[in-house]
């Protein structure tokens, strides 16, 4: 899978959970962009990520140290590799 999709797929994930057909997410997106993405809302972001991405889940260390969107990117990137 490259990177482009991981990004429009990306994209769309973020548009539905934060009901917002506006949002445009690059790699330095943090929680702090985007005004309705609280713990809760994270919680349902790595559900749907992990939905919609085959043999994608973030462990616990990581989901703690994740710094931006870009980040999470190079996580799906690597286990899509698996």
């Amino acid at each position: 899978m490259n990177e482009e999709i991981i990004w429009n797929r990306l994209t769309e994930i973020f548009r539905d959970v934060f009901e917002d057909e506006d949002i445009v997410i690059g790699p330095e997106t943090v929680a702090q962009d985007i005004l309705e993405w609280d713990s809760l809302s994270n919680i349902q972001l790595l559900v749907a990520i992990e939905k919609a991405f085959d043999g994608v889940k973030f462990n616990t260390g990581e989901v703690a140290n994740l710094k931006n969107v870009g980040q999470m990117v190079d996580i799906i990137i690597h286990r899509s590799k698996e």
